[in-house]
């Protein structure tokens, strides 16, 4: 491909990819890809905490208070650290 470029990391994170890539039967190119595509940026996740704002409001008449915005963050990062032990 004309558009390739190369990424710099430690050996022991090469490593990794490699083991990681070995066990998902892929490639370090393609699990790169993949927490490229699938993994969103900031402003991503600002675009859609906006839109699921603007949808609560359309159906509930109110967007919800910062509080129970906040009250809601919290309760998810707590359930994805049940899902993935490695962030606990």
């Amino acid at each position: 491909m004309a558009d390739e470029t190369s990424i710099k990391v430690s050996a022991s994170t090469r490593d990794r990819l490699a083991a990681l890539a070995a066990e998902n039967d892929t490639t370090i190119r393609q699990l790169v890809e993949e927490l490229a595509v699938t993994r969103p940026t900031r402003a991503e996740y600002a675009q859609r905490a906006e839109q699921a704002r603007a949808e609560l409001a359309s159906l509930l008449g109110t967007a919800p208070s910062e509080e129970a915005e906040t009250k809601a963050r919290g309760l998810l990062e707590r359930l994805g650290a049940r899902q993935n032990p490695a962030a606990a």
